[in-house]
């Protein structure tokens, strides 16, 4: 009986090498011992450039494993770019497979009742989702507003307030289309019926909502502040809305001077009569049914109380005695 041939040098090798690549392959990264790491994977970088943010992130131990894995199993045009959770103990094969699949790390924006674009530009630039000043170019651009069907000067007003997820990579235009899409998806035929049974397109829907959204704290006051409004409209008498004037200075949530009431702009309803532009925020669902469903009350005036609550009054001497009342509780 022969003896069998020993093993060549390059047998062991290889034999070594594809033990080497099973561990690096199926043993988690040091880094994500302790918890989960994020990294993010920029677009266009190809297979050797995503092995080395890997790599760099330390959610890999070795980027020719990376590599080698990826080869094995097609995926090396299938890579996502994006920003990636990868959760803690995971190999680099759960980490390739994060990849293919393009399950990217979901930001949480909280866009409230009430709130702005400016402020919404904001909250995307400190999640590091979309600059400040790229989503107001957007918000203003007027090729994207016709392309939306928005009449007004930006898409203030036509973002629907809730609770969304975005991603590290979209565009100011994909974030800013779906917020007026849910809105669109939100506003039922009826509502817009009644909208136009009251001489209302969804502009000055939006734009008389808005107002009542920022001018109310108390929720059930909106219908109250939405009557004052409409009684004031039917008279042609100027809103009145301090909003307005602090959404034409820039001066949101910010007390006005009697100089500031005196400023000559079109979103000063102290100055001009009739709804303003356009929306000065985005109002809810709330708001919006206030709009077309004021209170059956002649108040003409309302002053804030306190900072939630106002008083309403139908004459001029009415609301100068309240105004002297609460403006002498409140300096005390």
């Amino acid at each position: 009986m022969g003896l069998r041939p020993l093993p060549s040098a390059l047998t062991l090798g290889a034999a070594v090498l594809a033990t080497v690549l099973a561990w690096e392959i199926f043993t988690p990264a040091p880094a994500l011992d302790a918890g989960g790491v994020v990294v993010e994977i920029p677009a266009h970088r190809g297979v050797l450039g995503v092995a080395a943010a890997l790599r760099d992130a330390g959610v890999i131990r070795s980027r020719a494993a990376f590599i080698t894995l990826t080869l094995v199993r097609g995926s090396a045009r299938k890579l996502q770019a994006g920003e990636y959770e990868v959760e803690r103990a995971t190999d680099t094969m759960g980490v390739l497979r994060l990849l293919e699949t393009g399950r990217v790390k979901q930001h949480i924006v909280l866009h409230p009742e009430g709130a702005t674009v400016t402020e919404l530009a904001g909250e995307l630039e400190r999640e590091r989702i979309a600059s400040a000043a790229a989503t107001l170019r957007v918000a203003r651009d007027p090729a994207f507003l016709r392309g939306l069907g928005i009449p007004g000067p930006s898409v203030e007003g036509y973002l629907f307030p809730d609770t969304y997820q975005f991603v590290r990579g979209m565009t100011p235009e994909e974030i800013l289309t779906r917020m007026v899409q849910r809105l669109r998806a939100k506003l039922t035929p009826d509502t817009l019926a009644r909208s136009r049974g009251r001489g209302l397109d969804l502009h000055g829907l939006l734009t008389l909502a808005s107002i009542i959204e920022r001018e109310a704290v108390a929720r059930d006051e909106m219908r109250l502040i939405s009557a004052v409004f409409w009684n004031r409209l039917k008279l042609d008498m100027p809103l009145q809305a301090d909003p307005t004037v602090q959404y034409a200075l820039d001066k949101e949530r910010r007390a006005l001077t009697r100089t500031d009431l005196l400023v000559d702009h079109p979103f000063n309803t102290y100055r001009h009569p009739g709804l303003p532009p356009g929306p000065i925020a985005s109002p809810g669902l709330q708001a919006i049914a206030a709009a077309l469903d004021p209170a059956p009350v002649k108040y003409l005036y309302f002053v804030a109380m306190d900072d939630r609550r106002h008083y309403f009054s139908t004459t001029i001497e009415q609301h100068n005695a309240a105004v002297a009342r609460y403006r002498l509780a409140r300096n005390r």
